[in-house]
């Protein structure tokens, strides 16, 4: 489970856990907050792992660990992006996190000749010719596992709301504003555009991810799209 401190990937830790499925829940092994992430995850009855984000690491502990199912829920926020430009560092990107470390778990697992099924959180509304710095890094994202030749299910939610360790205004403004606009629209008829753009909260989607990747069979790559991400 990548990206497992995050909002929507501590709900995918939660829920899986809910399941009684074996899950380990992967941490940076220089976060400041590792000692509060091993008490939390343990108290969930999850594993916790720190394995760098370097290939030969990752696919050694893929082929240690012998997963069924990989979740990524990677994401840098232009927050994040100031808090480590104030301390001095490179700031993460969109390409270099939401894309690129999504792109270096899918090459680990393709390569440790895994059979595991990879699960990853993209966005409603993708498409290829797209502005958005955001959208394109899952663009990118979605191309690079599909080539990968792995199984995988790939979800497509809209906003996801609910409490968060950081608070994201743009994110919180968009899903009211727009959740009011696709109420009106489906008073209107327009009762699938409003199912597929309304927003969703993070326990809400790592239920319906979490079902639909453990009843994701054989090979092949799954695209839900938001309206389907509602269990």
């Amino acid at each position: 489970m990548a990206g497992a401190t995050g909002h929507t990937g501590r709900e995918v830790v939660r829920e899986l856990r809910a399941r009684g499925v074996s899950t380990v829940a992967h941490v940076r092994p220089d976060s400041s907050r590792l000692a509060h992430w091993r008490a939390s995850f343990a108290e969930l009855g999850a594993e916790v792992d720190v394995t760098a984000f370097e290939l030969d690491a990752l696919c050694a502990t893929f082929e240690r660990l012998a997963p069924t199912h990989v979740f990524s829920c990677l994401g840098t926020t232009r927050a994040r992006a100031k808090q480590v430009a104030r301390a001095g560092d490179a700031p993460p990107t969109y390409d270099s996190v939401d894309y690129g470390l999504t792109a270096l778990l899918v090459d680990a697992l393709a390569q440790s000749r895994s059979e595991a099924c990879f699960v990853y959180i993209s966005a409603a509304g993708i498409s290829p010719n797209t502005r958005s710095a955001y959208m394109r890094a899952r663009v990118k994202a979605e191309a690079h596992i599909r080539e990968s030749g792995l199984a995988a299910v790939i979800a497509r939610p809209s906003f996801i709301v609910g409490d968060r360790d950081e608070r994201r205004v743009g994110e919180h403004v968009g899903s009211v504003v727009g959740d009011a606009v696709l109420g009106v629209l489906g008073a209107f008829g327009a009762r699938k555009l409003r199912a597929r753009y309304r927003s969703t909260t993070g326990a809400e989607l790592a239920r319906a991810l979490v079902a639909h990747a453990l009843d994701h069979g054989g090979g092949g790559v799954s695209v839900i799209e938001a309206d389907d991400l509602r269990v």
